[in-house]
């Protein structure tokens, strides 16, 4: 493929999905600073040179810029984009970002996460009622021989309706159950052509081991989910399922991080500007609805990641001014500036990490190796 065909079909998707999220983000900054009397010197889309923009009748300038990889909002006496430190000369001045109360900047910070995850929940609505929401029914699709499955007499396009009395709606339900009990008998009731029976299958214990040596035991029954079918829902179950379907994304994450943090799943899933671009290309190309799911997906991940509290990010924001409302004043600016690099430098010892892990995982080194000789 040639770098025109790359640029069409992964760099636009990439830069219109990131763009979407990114500007949610700040929007949400933004609206809550307006509400609150602060004045917005800058709204920019990328960091770096200004490429293109205009000053609207607030004296707000709205630009593209040059790296088109985040953003920011630069409010009256924000000395830089990351609000890091403070000019000392807007202080005194009631409509700068330093002169609201520690409740107020904390609102102003929080906005933006949370904007994400509203514009997400929305989109998802959206999708739900219009093409359907995707749910994997407990269906089985195929049995494994002599599996458990197989010794309790299950066959493929059985559809599992509850276990030990618990009802099922989801294969992944069903999952989640069967790992959890190994060697545990259940009771499997079972819709077949029509009739409801029940089945007892007990699961066979498995043990993986993860990087660090820690042995997890889980249960299998030796089956696979049948496929995928969408249901439609109206407005308000909608706004619902979306909301609950973000909160289920969030845990999620957060599990598979923690997860990553005790070794039970490899780093290598974390990836980067690059990942991201290769997977917003391959989704455009399945249609408009693909495309809109994984912008949703994105839309959370920037909300959650931003309200970790690393410093730089609006999570370290966030501890800093509750560190201060304990207090009952700031931290020392020193003490800030000191907080601010670490946070720098754990901001971009992950951005080099997930960047080599794309750079692993597209084998971006072959590639170019081969070009080469």
């Amino acid at each position: 493929m040639d770098l025109l065909g790359l640029v069409g079909q992964y760099l636009i998707p990439f830069l219109i999905i990131l763009s979407i999220v990114v500007f949610v983000h700040e929007w949400g900054h933004y609206r809550v600073a307006r509400a609150f009397g602060v004045r917005v010197e800058v709204f920019s889309i990328g960091f770096g040179p200004e490429l293109f923009g205009f000053t609207d009748r607030r004296g707000t300038r709205w630009k593209i810029s040059a790296i088109p990889l985040g953003g920011y909002v630069k409010m009256l006496g924000d000395a830089d984009a990351t609000s890091s430190t403070i000019d000392v000369a807007a202080i005194g001045d009631p409509e700068s970002f330093p002169a609201q109360t520690v409740g107020r900047r904390a609102a102003i910070v929080a906005a933006g996460p949370l904007a994400n995850f509203l514009f997400a929940v929305l989109l998802l609505a959206v999708l739900f009622v219009v093409s359907g929401r995707p749910f994997t029914p407990a269906e089985i699709g195929a049995v494994q021989p002599e599996s458990p499955a197989a010794s309790a007499g299950l066959r493929p396009g059985d559809r599992v309706l509850a276990v030990d009395g618990r009802t099922i709606e989801s294969f992944e339900e069903l999952q989640t159950i069967v790992r959890a009990s190994p060697g545990i008998p259940l009771v499997f009731t079972i819709l077949r052509e029509g009739r409801t029976f029940e089945r007892t299958v007990t699961p066979a214990p498995s043990e993986f081991q993860d990087r660090f040596g820690n042995v997890h035991r889980i249960g299998l029954i030796g089956v696979s989910r049948a496929g995928i079918e969408f249901k439609r829902s109206g407005p308000g179950e909608a706004l619902w399922e979306a909301t609950a379907e973000t909160a289920r994304m969030i845990g999620a994450t957060l599990k598979g991080l923690a997860e990553m943090l005790v070794g039970a799943r490899g780093t290598q899933e974390l990836g980067g500007p690059l990942r991201i671009a290769q997977m917003s290309g391959e989704i455009a190309r399945d249609g408009l609805v693909p495309a809109l799911w994984f912008t949703a997906v994105l839309s959370i991940n920037l909300g959650l990641i931003n309200l970790f509290p690393i410093p730089m990010l609006d999570g370290g924001h966030l501890a800093l001014y509750a560190v201060e409302a304990v207090r009952g004043r700031p931290l020392t600016e020193r003490s800030q500036e000191i907080a601010f690099r670490l946070g720098l430098a754990m901001v971009l010892s992950l951005m080099l990490f997930a960047t080599w892990n794309d750079i692993v995982h597209l084998k971006i080194v072959e590639f170019i190796t081969g070009l080469i000789s």
